[in-house]
């Protein structure tokens, strides 16, 4: 069961991201793994997408100042115990939101997203300095994909010892933990490994491949399981693990929607 409050009130964890319309990643899918994890989710809004299973026919990022004022509208009278990033678009609204983590007082889940599930780019290349300088460093827990790993660092991941250098890499700068997602390694293994280490602790997460492709959102719904777990009080390791068993449930449960890649199934756990 979630802790709450005295006052009965559960953790809050603030998402700062981008919008899906079709509901199976970006902010829909935070605030639907939030509510399904037992925490009160409270998001800002980076950009507009027009989405569906079968991928980005457009995208608008928001300004600066309505970014900022999300954000400050909500951490200044209610607070966060956790925030989640996802979808920023570009430089400015990166260095913009890294400037606002900086001053929070509260673990950071970073999902340094490049690129959609059907491979539309959200992120501009001009933006991934400002990532690597400014938002990296104040993550608690990065948590990049294998091509997100090749975006920042040049790292190409091929095996499991390739998955310590892309972490040694990602934590150079300047994150304390780092989750590298190895659901995209070649090959047809049974399992799906990710690797979660600070440069000394290293834990090998382990869970079943099903053959399912629809997976729309995973990385999204990761994050923010990760996020509610440390705004529950959770360390690192329980977190992260207690947000693969969620995932992988979603996966395993994913549906069909639309005419493509249908997104996991957040509310798994209400239908099992």
């Amino acid at each position: 069961m979630t802790p709450r409050t005295p006052g009965g009130r559960p953790p809050l964890v603030l998402t700062v991201a981008g919008s899906d319309s079709g509901g199976g990643a970006g902010i829909q899918a935070d605030l639907k793994t939030m509510l399904a994890l037992g925490v009160h989710g409270m998001s800002v809004l980076t950009a507009v997408t027009a989405q569906n299973s079968l991928g980005v026919q457009g995208a608008w990022e928001l300004p600066e100042e309505a970014v900022r004022a999300q954000y400050r509208a909500v951490v200044d009278d209610i607070g966060v115990q956790a925030v989640k990033t996802g979808m920023l678009a570009s430089a400015t609204l990166v260095e913009t939101v890294a400037e606002l983590l900086a001053g929070t007082a509260a673990p950071v889940v970073v999902d340094p997203v490049g690129v959609s599930k059907h491979g539309d780019p959200l992120l501009a290349a001009s933006a991934l300095d400002s990532v690597r300088t400014k938002l990296l460093p104040v993550a608690t827990v990065a948590t990049p994909n294998l091509d997100e790993v090749t975006q920042l660092t040049g790292v190409v991941v091929e095996d499991e010892a390739g998955m310590r250098a892309a972490a040694h890499a990602i934590l150079g700068f300047g994150p304390r933990w780092a989750l590298i997602k190895g659901g995209h390694l070649p090959g047809d293994a049974a399992e799906v490994v990710d690797l979660l280490t600070d440069g000394t602790e290293e834990h090998w997460l382990s869970a079943p491949r099903y053959d399912n492709r629809h997976t729309h959102g995973t990385g999204c719904t990761l994050a923010s399981a990760v996020a509610s777990g440390l705004a529950k009080g959770q360390n690192v390791p329980t977190a992260v693990r207690a947000a693969k068993s969620y995932v992988t449930g979603a996966i395993a449960a994913g549906f069909a929607l639309g005419t493509g890649i249908g997104p996991v199934d957040h509310g798994w756990r209400f239908r099992t």
